[in-house]
């Protein structure tokens, strides 16, 4: 990981074009090609980021991120403080608790109760940003992400819309669909996942426990 201290401006173009005006930043460099800018504040989320896969050109004064689709981040190094790489290694991945790991066993076991038809191909489906919880198919043979919680938040939305980038980088998989699970769904995260073509599913685990799948409540 290569993380940078900076005095720096952001230009975006690609969708909507945007700017950062000149200020002190964080811009970290993942491994995987990822590139963020953090301000000093705003909690984890990035001022602004590309993700991988993407195509990084340093000119010295400035870098320049595009991706496949065609985006673009022009970072402007004004005045660089710090310029440093680590290596981290492996990552062995967020390590659910025993309700959340159980309720993904549950549904992995019974694809059916989150969706009609729905069967599983894997359980912890590898990608190179971590494991998809289940990848199923439909009826119609369409390839569908499910992504389990135990309170489902704005973050976990976010987390299957990588998870799903990811599968798209395989064409084999065709059109991917992405299923949102928790037992209670907060909801901004229900008007995101709606935003972007996801179904969401709450689930009561001391149902599904007693395997009662018809009164599980699904929109």
């Amino acid at each position: 990981m290569r993380l940078v201290i900076a005095r720096c401006s952001v230009d975006y173009n690609g969708r909507l074009d945007a700017h950062l005006p000149e200020a002190n930043r964080l811009v970290m460099v993942k491994a995987d090609g990822c590139v963020a800018i953090h301000a000093d504040g705003g909690a984890y989320k990035p001022l602004n980021w590309m993700n991988a896969p993407n195509t990084l050109t340093d000119n010295g004064d400035h870098w320049v991120v595009v991706n496949p689709k065609g985006e673009q981040l022009t970072i402007h190094l004004h005045e660089v403080f710090t310029d440093t790489s680590h290596e981290l290694g492996d990552d062995p991945g967020l390590q659910k608790d025993g309700v959340e790991a159980h309720l993904q066993e549950l549904l992995a076991a019974n694809p059916h109760t989150i969706e009609e038809g729905l069967t599983l191909v894997r359980r912890e489906y590898p990608t190179a940003i971590g494991p998809i919880d289940l990848v199923c198919r439909d009826t119609s043979g369409q390839v569908v992400a499910v992504e389990v919680k135990r309170r489902g938040e704005i973050d976990g939305v976010e987390q299957l819309t990588r998870y799903i980038e990811r599968l798209h980088l395989d064409s084999s998989l065709g059109a991917v669909r992405g299923v949102f699970v928790a037992q209670v769904v907060k909801p901004q995260a229900r008007v995101l996942a709606e935003s972007r073509g996801y179904r969401w599913v709450e689930v009561d685990y001391d149902e599904l426990r007693g395997m009662r799948p018809d009164e599980l409540r699904l929109f």
